[in-house]
């Protein structure tokens, strides 16, 4: 939610601050993603890019270079780390993906990427930065502590209503079952 806010205030500022270029222009919002999927021996990430034009013109010449991840660490699997676009439609997105594998257990802060791209009506390359990555928590041995937060957030969501739940079939039991010394009353009667 707050990647959604800083966008939205990225480019609000960029229509309101930049009043000497048209409203017209190419504006490029870029969200980068990372997900990690654990194999036998290896993590690999998952690494994935969406670049929107918010903007109504077209962008041209739109580069994409995302060099934050440090070959000592990480060696690439598929796709590559950059890659170029001949243009951009206002309103249209392109996506772009790879995949790394981690060399070394450790914690990553992935660094914003850039995106260069041309706009009709300036001279100048235009840069955009995409949103930075979350905490990546390589080759750790996190399964076992995410058994437990599974554990400790089925208490806090399903805790009450499972104690309502034995609190009233605890009560039905001892209205509906006859107790002790009732049955054993009736049969000295009988």
């Amino acid at each position: 939610m707050r990647i959604h806010a800083v966008l939205v205030c990225s480019f609000l500022s960029h229509l309101l601050c930049d009043c000497a270029s048209s409203v017209d222009d190419a504006f490029l919002i870029v969200q980068k993603r990372a997900s990690i999927s654990k194999l036998k021996s290896a993590e690999h990430i998952t690494v994935s890019f969406s670049i929107h034009n918010v903007g109504f013109s077209t962008a041209y010449d739109v580069t994409l270079n995302d060099d934050t991840w440090p070959s000592d660490k990480f060696e690439l699997v598929s796709g590559n780390t950059s890659n170029s676009w001949d243009r951009l439609d206002g309103g249209k997105t392109l996506a772009h993906v790879f995949v790394l594998e981690s060399k070394e257990k450790s914690v990553f802060y992935g660094a914003p990427a850039i995106v260069k791209y041309r706009v009709a009506s300036k001279s100048a390359l235009q840069e955009a930065y995409s949103t930075p990555l979350h905490e990546l928590d390589l080759l750790s041995e996190k399964y076992h502590n995410q058994k437990f937060e599974l554990l400790k957030v089925y208490a806090v969501n399903y805790g009450p209503l499972m104690s309502v739940i034995l609190i009233v079939s605890m009560f039905t039991y001892v209205l509906v079952m006859p107790s002790k010394s009732k049955a054993a009353k009736s049969k000295k009667r009988k």
